[in-house]
């Protein structure tokens, strides 16, 4: 089973706004969080898993939040920069979960 085009869709445009250094402009405006990433990956890589984590789809595979999802790796982003930012609502364990890469996926 593959996934939907609009999952694959917005993996795409999070992916080009984290890497263009716009993701979240709002809420990360003059955070040069590039250059934390590239010192601290985990960071990157815990902000792809919030976008993930709360990735809501409906029956025919679209995607229903975008934009929050979105919004809420930008706070955590923030809230890695600035310890004062508060996060509402608060992050839960859920949403920080880096799930693994089945065994099958490594082999050709």
């Amino acid at each position: 089973m593959k996934i939907s085009k609009y999952v694959q869709g917005a993996v795409r445009q999070f992916s080009y706004w984290f890497f263009n250094g716009t993701l979240g402009y709002d809420i990360l405006e003059n955070i040069d969080y590039l250059s934390t990433v590239r010192e601290e990956p985990s960071c990157g890589e815990l902000a792809f898993a919030i976008f993930m984590n709360n990735l809501e789809i409906d029956s025919e595979g679209r995607v229903l939040n975008y934009k929050y999802c979105e919004n809420r790796a930008a706070e955590y982003i923030k809230r890695y920069h600035d310890p004062n930012f508060i996060m509402n609502p608060k992050l839960e364990e859920w949403e920080t979960y880096l799930y693994p890469v089945s065994e099958e996926s490594y082999t050709y």
